[in-house]
């Protein structure tokens, strides 16, 4: 029987492609559509690390999963690669036929072979003599001796030599790997200029051209570049205590770069039998095969030298400040007032700093309470946290040390905040907090409560990703709200059955009131009033709250998904007739959640932190706010209505998971939603 939903990864992996093809639009400015290749190679990567390196665990017998068998977990890899190695001719058509001729049509040329202009050979023999010949260390490659150890992610050139004095064959072949120089030389070379020409020439090309100076007495066979993948994904004790789980982070964060092998991609190019002779030297089993094209580790291609300074840029949306919040203007004042709604990267992400700095300096404020998954290096938030707590105030911080890749500094950041009396607590047992909330309270001198501050945010309290996350964050001094999100901190502190009147958190009351919104909509489109869902988010997994939409959909209710990422809900169905999924890649990475619910002409709207997957919806905690205020829920509305609107960088996601677009030119399309809600909010800001 044919599944109601799509694979998880495989729906990635759409996702994924998608990405790349913004490469292949030549609307976009040169260097913006190298970035998109960094991206999707970026994104793979991870994407091996964690998800593919689950499976093949679950495949080889060393993990058992309630999800998958292990034939299933085989069958589940062998389709993931096949759809990469689908994935890399598209990428390297785009690199090769689109990316290196657009450079050189603009007077940069890109090295990719070993043919050197005569005027740059001399010049590329003293630089690699003087600035990479002192870093490489070559390492002989012996089968069935002690064997290198091959580091994560770490580009390596392998090559294969040919002694010259020995006579049999057999003995004369040697084998060598050599570790790419990470940090002491760039990736990119920029060479001298040839008439009106600019020249860049990758390192290890540079390597290749000059391999007779490193090994005297040989003759070069061939070379090529491999990288290894290895399992990032550090499994923690989900019932550990704290002291426990911080000891489980300090010592499993540092086996990431020893994990299991998940992936060994080589150059296409290299000979079979060569190929054959690494897989049997470093123990590589065929499926961990990963094909790649000549230059591995396209990612780097973000640091890619622009030496054409008269190459248009993308003229990006910049954040601006709001007028109604001008320095002289007092969050607290305006939020009294009136709900306040941010959109980043559109609007500045120092109101929120402003807002915290407000809070150090108010001598009414008597705590600040804030949630930390993922925040910047040198964060400004948490210097103004601890600004506060050093100026009397009273600061809480919850620190999840299970945010992935973001252990080590999450964990650095709670003791720099601990040692300055910011009291912190660590993560839950068997939870992960997902929840971006901060609250602060305040209280007169007879220790009456004073007006109270709550702020739910789609995005992490990072300036960094601010600037590149298409997020939202809603300032209230709503009471009932206030307190809710009190309740939701000392839930993190461990009080039992709390009870939420307005905040949204899963394992309380989330589900209930979702399907009680859904429900009222098939209720309204049963009685011909017209069911109306749309839901944006960044994934949609669960296969319970899926069949909520199928239900509703069969009920007539018209449901616009806007879905970033993972959706596996299948359209196109006689169950999903009623379903359209759209999906956004464009400048910004779009990141928000907004629920809206028709409600016969009266909507509901809802923003907050989670997914609709399993692990959001009932493993981890979250907080979603109601929207109440009208012009907020106008601005909502308007950005909904925008992004389904765009034709020239939204497409529907069909029951192939391919991507259609909405225009048979879409280049030329008008609606640009991250830009047309730019100029909308600029609007608003006059």
């Amino acid at each position: 029987m044919q599944s109601r939903y799509f694979k998880r990864d495989i729906s990635w992996l759409s996702f994924n492609y998608r990405v790349l093809l913004e490469a292949a639009d030549d609307t976009l400015p040169l260097y913006e559509r190298i970035n998109f290749i960094s991206i999707y190679s970026s994104n793979l990567e991870e994407f091996y690390k964690i998800r593919v390196a689950d499976h093949k665990a679950v495949a080889s017998g060393v993990v058992t999963s309630e999800d998958e068998t292990k034939e299933e977990a085989r069958e589940l890899v062998e389709a993931i690669n096949s759809e990469v190695n689908r994935q890399m001719e598209m990428r390297i058509k785009i690199y090769e036929q689109g990316i290196l001729p657009a450079l050189k049509k603009n007077h940069i040329i890109f090295y990719q072979s070993r043919t050197i202009e005569p005027e740059h050979q001399a010049y590329i023999r003293n630089f690699f003599r003087e600035e990479i010949l002192p870093y490489l260390s070559p390492v002989p490659v012996t089968k069935d001796k002690v064997v290198s150890f091959l580091r994560d992610n770490r580009l390596y050139l392998a090559v294969r030599l040919l002694k010259k004095e020995e006579t049999m064959p057999n003995d004369r072949v040697r084998h060598f790997v050599m570790k790419l120089p990470y940090s002491k030389v760039p990736r990119f070379i920029q060479l001298p200029m040839i008439g009106k020409y600019h020249y860049i020439m990758f390192i290890e090309d540079i390597i290749k051209a000059n391999l007779d100076v490193i090994f005297p007495g040989y003759e070069v066979d061939c070379s090529y570049c491999i990288k290894i993948s290895r399992d990032a994904d550090i499994l923690i004790d989900d019932a550990a205590n704290t002291n426990e789980i911080i000891e489980q982070v300090k010592k499993k964060v540092k086996k990431r770069k020893i994990g299991d092998v998940c992936r060994f991609v080589y150059d296409r190019a290299m000979p079979h039998d060569f190929l054959s002779y690494l897989m049997e030297a470093y123990h590589i089993d065929k499926s961990e095969l990963v094909p790649g094209d000549k230059h591995l580790n396209l990612e780097d291609l973000r640091s890619l030298p622009n030496p054409n300074k008269h190459l248009p840029q993308q003229k990006k949306p910049q954040p601006m400040k709001l007028h109604c919040l001008d320095e002289r203007e007092s969050i607290f004042n305006y939020v009294a007032q009136k709900d306040l709604l941010l959109c980043y990267p559109y609007h500045s992400f120092d109101h929120f700093i402003h807002f915290l700095y407000e809070a150090v300096h108010d001598p009414t404020v008597r705590e600040i309470m804030v949630t930390q998954y993922r925040v910047a290096e040198n964060s400004a938030v948490i210097n103004t946290l601890i600004a506060a707590a050093q100026n009397g105030k009273k600061v809480t911080v919850f620190v999840e040390l299970k945010a992935r890749f973001d252990e080590e500094n999450n964990l650095a950041t709670a003791e720099m905040m601990k040692a300055a009396g910011i009291n912190i607590i660590f993560s839950i047992p068997k939870l992960k907090v997902h929840a971006k909330v901060a609250l602060v309270l305040r209280r007169d001198k007879q220790g009456r409560k004073l007006t109270s501050y709550a702020y739910v945010s789609t995005g992490n309290f990072n300036e960094k990703t601010a600037l590149i996350y298409a997020d939202l964050g809603l300032f209230t001094c709503n009471p009932v709200i206030v307190n809710d999100l009190h309740n939701l901190f000392r839930t993190l502190r461990g009080k039992k059955n709390p009870v939420f009147h307005r905040l949204l958190v899963p394992r309380f009351n989330l589900i209930d009131e979702l399907n009680k919104l859904i429900e009222h909509e098939m209720e309204l489109a049963r009685s011909g009033r017209g069911g109306r869902i749309i839901l944006k988010m960044n994934a949609l997994q669960d296969p319970a709250m899926i069949e909520r939409l199928y239900e509703a959909s069969e009920a007539g209710v018209q449901i616009d998904l806007i879905v970033r990422g993972i959706c596996c809900l299948k359209p196109n169905q006689p169950y999903s007739e009623n379903i359209r999924i759209t999906r956004i890649v464009d400048s910004f990475l779009e990141h928000s959640r907004v629920w809206y619910f028709g409600n016969n002409g009266r909507p509901k709207l809802f923003l907050g932190s989670p997914d609709f997957m399993r692990r959001n919806l009932y493993r981890r905690i979250e907080a979603v706010t109601p929207v109440l205020d009208k012009d907020i829920k106008a601005q909502l509305i308007r950005m909904l209505t925008i992004q389904l609107a765009d034709k020239r960088k939204a497409s529907f996601v069909d029951e192939h998971l391919q991507h259609q677009w909405k225009s048979p030119n879409p280049k030329s399309e008008p609606i640009r939603s991250q830009y047309t809600f730019y100029d909308y909010l600029k609007d608003l800001n006059k």
